[in-house]
């Protein structure tokens, strides 16, 4: 399909935006809203500066990373579908083999729609998470990538939106509504999932979470991009290019932090190196453990009736899915899952199909596993490691729900738990030496003390580039 745009130009397509008049309208009457809601709800400054941001204009290679200076509440966000893959079949489940659906099928209207919602709701709740975080930039170049990871969750936003209106009438309309009026950490109407009400207060824990949560994002995306819906498909295909930056972000930044507390704690020859300007290795941990098992709850309990009935139905695959050894339908199969009882922590058997949330928090993890071995090499010279806690750690979903288990896996008591807490997760002095280092560092190339510089710019630009700048007057 060519590349189409309203008149305009608000809503740069590649989906025949301006053959379908009515759902035109629609979009360009829902775009005042979301800048609206952006306004409110987005960053709380540098709304009116200039930052130099990629924005996708195609999908081919020379479109979808174009790079400009823009103000944020000017900028393009497109709706884009990967190419179409010729003759695309149905991968997985009970009608495998089958010709992909280009319409949504009556019989699978509520859930495919339930499987949008959800999904979309995550993408404007990071930025409300987020908002805080332009005031306390340990650099010109991080706070870039801050607005740049902003303004693709709003993309993400728009491209859930635009399923939304074109495929689900009157219901999807008023469900794309929604997305705007649920806000994070709202008493009253919070978002969806839990993870995405939690605070964001800090560069700390905005870096592990871009790489704990924003990883979630991914196979969820890569699981969706598997669906016999093709225009769902198609568009957790591009949105997961997107996705890979907001991870960079993520590795890269602790990976910086990380450095920086290697180098302290060499050349001070101490492993405590707050006063000193850096954040300790022991509070690192803590933060990971914390993001960590936050995030492990975004997939839900390890048997769901809801996931069987989306892999038979051709609606969610598996991560990576053309690559798995087996006949994709698993009627037969069988997996074992974690259980607890009478005070230990096992393992029993269950049908494939029920397990799969199972699968993807399992090859999640496996994924986290290689960032933490790379931050680990920068460690090793200070003789330090960082480490995932056990899958049942500081857990709220599933089998492990309401069950206190340490970090190295040990099922504890009420009261060991409530001892062992402040050496887990972050304490009292780990959020305030983290916030008393949260100054913000406006100069291009330098960076806080806490962090080291990345080793290159944004797109052939030096570190030391001006990535954010006052308007020209």
């Amino acid at each position: 399909m060519s590349q189409s745009f309203s008149p305009d130009g608000a809503i740069p397509n590649n989906v025949g935006l301006a053959d379908d008049r009515r759902l035109q309208r629609a979009l360009e009457g829902w775009l005042p809203r979301y800048l609206a809601w952006w306004r409110e709800l987005g960053p709380v400054d540098y709304q009116d500066h200039d930052v130099l941001l990629r924005t996708a204009t195609s999908v081919g290679q020379d479109g979808w990373a174009h790079f400009d200076y823009v103000r944020m509440p000017d900028y393009r966000w497109g709706i884009f579908l990967a190419e179409p893959e010729p003759d695309r079949r149905i991968g997985f489940g009970d009608r495998r083999g089958e010709p992909v659906w280009q319409e949504v099928p009556g019989e699978h209207r509520a859930e495919l729609l339930r499987l949008l919602i959800v999904q979309g709701d995550t993408e404007p709740a990071s930025v409300e998470q987020q908002r805080h975080l332009c005031r306390t930039a340990p650099s010109v170049y991080d706070l870039r990538n801050l607005f740049q990871v902003n303004v693709e969750e709003g993309r993400h936003l728009w491209a859930m939106v635009y399923l939304l209106h074109r495929y689900f009438g009157r219901s999807g309309r008023d469900e794309a509504d929604e997305l705007l009026e649920r806000h994070s950490g709202d008493p009253d109407r919070p978002r969806i999932l839990g993870a995405f009400n939690e605070p964001t207060p800090d560069w700390l824990s905005f870096f592990f979470f871009t790489y704990f949560t924003d990883r979630d994002g991914k196979f969820q995306l890569a699981s969706l991009r598997e669906s016999a819906f093709d225009p769902l498909s198609r568009t957790c295909e591009f949105m997961l290019r997107e996705e890979a930056h907001h991870m960079f972000v993520g590795a890269s930044g602790v990976g910086r932090v990380v450095q920086r507390t290697a180098e302290l704690m060499k050349k001070h020859d101490t492993a405590d190196v707050a006063p000193y300007g850096g954040v300790n290795a022991d509070t690192l941990q803590r933060y990971l453990n914390f993001h960590f098992s936050v995030s492990l709850d975004l997939f839900g309990a390890e048997t769901s009736s809801n996931a069987a009935n989306y892999f038979a139905a051709g609606l969610k695959g598996r991560f990576q899915e053309d690559r798995r050894d087996d006949d994709h339908r698993l009627h037969d199969a069988v997996r074992e899952i974690p259980a607890v009882d009478d005070g230990w922590i096992g393992r029993r058997s269950v049908p494939a199909l029920s397990a799969l949330n199972d699968v993807l928090r399992e090859d999640y993890v496996d994924d986290c596993a290689n960032g933490v071995e790379r931050w680990n090499r920068t460690l090793a010279d200070v003789d330090v490691e960082l480490r995932l806690p056990h899958p049942g750690f500081h857990r709220a979903v599933g089998v492990f729900r309401d069950r206190h288990v340490s970090p190295d896996g040990r099922l504890l008591s009420a009261e060991e738990w409530e001892a062992g807490t402040g050496s887990w997760l972050p304490n009292a002095e780990d959020v305030a030496h983290v916030a008393s280092l949260m100054r913000p560092v406006t100069a291009p190339g330098e960076m806080a003390s806490w962090i080291a510089p990345p080793a290159s710019g944004i797109n052939a630009r030096p570190v030391d580039f001006e990535y954010v700048r006052a308007p020209l007057r």
